[in-house]
């Protein structure tokens, strides 16, 4: 009679049945997470203020060369200071307003706003309540963390293009756009100088990856995202006045802020590359040591009810 009728055996079985879309779900809560990251009013405002420099730095170089006169502080030969190497180029050619306003913003608005982001991203849910929500969804804390740092890496390169986007607009209206002269003091056509400004900006946003790794690791270490935000763009600021210290010379290198200016040398020619690599490599050290940092406290952390 057993032998006839239905048996346990006989249903479904977990490793008969269709498996959860691990990556699909993992894709899902990426998109919700972009989604309530950009619609958030704190983000909008970061947004507007970094589109706003390059305008505001457009304008002052219109208004201060009206009569005919030359901004001062570098010109082509200027070095490698990303600044004073390309501002006095922006009335020539719009362009150099995308280069002139990412080394402007770089030093201070763009690590602070993705200090900002990345500070809020696990302790801002924990202190809102609904940390401990996400953590029930079948993600695990390591999936959700890699979510939390992609999340940030994507606002990286965001506000990076809305300042590149912003100032390529500005200049365009204000300046003349035509052939590009590199610091090097040879020419390049313009569209070679568009793509070595889209370059500059890839770069310039990847720059950011080891600020977004260690704002991640002090958003683990609270449940108050305001005071990780505060920690986070505190120690940006301090590190850079660590970096300008000549006493500390010896220690330089090793500061993820050092390099940062690197980009200047893609409008060489031909590129000087080392300084750019050793940029590189020093925010692919600072990603891995406080990404495993961030996912070491994360996943020992006591999430409250």
């Amino acid at each position: 009679m057993a032998a006839g009728g239905p048996t346990v055996a006989d249903g479904p079985t977990v490793a008969d049945g269709p498996r959860a879309p691990r990556w699909s779900w993992t894709l899902g809560l990426f998109r919700s997470e972009l989604t309530i990251t950009f619609r958030r009013w704190r983000t909008l405002a970061l947004l507007a203020v970094l589109a706003a420099v390059p305008i505001l730095v457009g304008i002052a170089v219109k208004i201060e060369t009206s009569d005919g006169s030359t901004i001062g502080g570098g010109g082509a030969g200027g070095g490698g200071e990303g600044g004073p190497a390309f501002i006095a180029q922006i009335t020539n050619n719009g362009l150099f307003l995308v280069f002139t306003a990412l080394a402007a913003t770089l030093p201070f608005f763009l690590p602070m706003a993705i200090g900002v982001i990345a500070g809020d991203a696990v302790a801002g849910e924990a202190s809102a309540g609904t940390l401990r929500y996400l953590l029930v969804a079948p993600a695990g804390r390591t999936r959700l963390l890699l979510v939390k740092y992609a999340t940030t890496l994507t606002f990286c390169l965001v506000a990076t293009l809305v300042v590149a986007t912003s100032a390529l607009a500005t200049g365009a209206l204000l300046f003349p756009l035509g052939d590009v002269t590199t610091i090097s003091g040879t020419r390049m056509g313009f569209g070679e100088g568009l793509l070595r400004a889209l370059l500059i900006a890839l770069v310039v946003a990847v720059s950011l990856i080891g600020v977004a790794a260690l704002g991640l690791f002090v958003s683990t270490l609270t449940s108050s995202g305001i005071a990780a935000m505060a920690t986070t763009v505190g120690l940006l600021i301090t590190v850079q006045i660590l970096d300008q210290i000549p006493q500390l010379h010896g220690l330089h290198p090793y500061f993820f802020s050092h390099y940062w200016l690197s980009f200047a040398d893609l409008m060489r020619e031909p590129v000087y590359w080392d300084d750019i690599i050793k940029n590189l490599q020093m925010q692919g050290l600072y990603a891995a040591v406080f990404g495993s940092a961030a996912w070491a406290r994360f996943g020992a952390k006591d999430i409250m009810a």
